[in-house]
């Protein structure tokens, strides 16, 4: 070890000058930056561009001032790589997804992504590993847990990964009302549609239309209609009708809330529209003469039976 210091004094100070230069420069820059800009997103973006270029050059340097020592010892070098590639196998695969995430942008900071088991909005992107503000979980809906997540870049070769806001910030939600077979499931439909028409993102207004036709140059994505619709099926204990709408990708909770609240309030207004819940029929043989049993519902228990 002290005939490497002494032998390579001279390339290990010219290693540290250049580190020091090259990080004192980024500095200076940065300070004349966050002196311009005014937005954080801006200084957050300057920030880490700045960190990539001056890790770049400086490896570059570093290879520039030890390609003479590596020529001398070329076997050594080739048995040390292999090695070190066994052993980091999972660190150069988190290098590999962060250069897959800078040059093909599967996603970027401030997107809504789900990826694996996780799903959450991008806050930060680095070289071995991307974080998350944390959503849904524990809570019911795609709203913040609170915490912060973070993903190895790696993770993007071996699991599927959803973006919520590329190219398109809508997404279709679906709101199933279940109404009982007695029910008039026509008014229901007819209900359902005028509610959603109220609450779904206009694809003019909204720029879903304009969006949809620039996500369309890119990929190979074909909506017929961006209206909301209705459909309707029977069901083991009801009649449902399914509302399906557009909404912003951030705004799902609060859309189906507001929906849910006028649908309450206009079927405690029809009396010919009652909302179903699972339901247990019994049925027994009638006695010969006997009057015809009559359903009997529990409200408490869910179940139907025949008495």
């Amino acid at each position: 070890m002290g005939d490497f210091l002494t032998d390579n004094a001279a390339d290990l100070g010219l290693s540290l000058l250049i580190f020091v230069s090259i990080f004192t420069l980024r500095y200076m820059v940065m300070r004349t930056v966050m002196v311009r800009l005014q937005d954080s997103g801006g200084i957050f973006r300057a920030r880490r561009v700045s960190l990539y270029i001056s890790v770049a050059v400086f490896l570059l340097a570093l290879g520039w001032v030890w390609t003479h020592q590596l020529t001398n010892a070329g076997s050594f070098i080739g048995i040390l790589s292999a090695g070190v590639a066994i052993a980091l196998t999972d660190v150069l695969k988190n290098v590999a997804g962060w250069v897959l995430i800078m040059t093909r942008r599967p996603f970027k900071a401030g997107d809504r992504i789900e990826i694996g088991p996780h799903s959450g909005d991008v806050i930060d992107i680095r070289m071995f590993r991307f974080s998350l503000l944390e959503i849904g979980n524990w809570i019911d809906a795609d709203q913040s847990t609170g915490r912060m997540l973070h993903v190895p870049n790696g993770l993007l070769f071996s699991e599927p990964m959803a973006n919520y806001t590329e190219g398109f910030p809508f997404i279709w939600h679906e709101v199933p009302v279940t109404v009982t077979f007695e029910s008039d499931w026509e008014s229901a439909v007819e209900m359902v549609q005028g509610v959603i028409e109220l609450h779904a993102a206009d694809p003019v207004e909204s720029g879903a239309a304009a969006y949809l036709e620039k996500a369309a140059s890119q990929y190979f994505i074909h909506y017929r209609y961006l209206t909301p619709t209705v459909y309707v099926k029977a069901i083991d204990f009801g009649i449902q009708v399914t509302g399906r709408l557009l909404v912003p990708a951030r705004s799902r909770r609060d859309a189906n809330s507001k929906i849910w609240q006028d649908l309450l309030r206009r079927i405690e207004a029809a009396p010919n529209i009652d909302l179903a819940y699972p339901t247990t029929r019994f049925y027994r043989a009638d006695l010969e003469g006997a009057a015809p049993p009559t359903a009997t519902v529990s409200r408490e228990t869910g179940k139907a039976g025949r008495g």
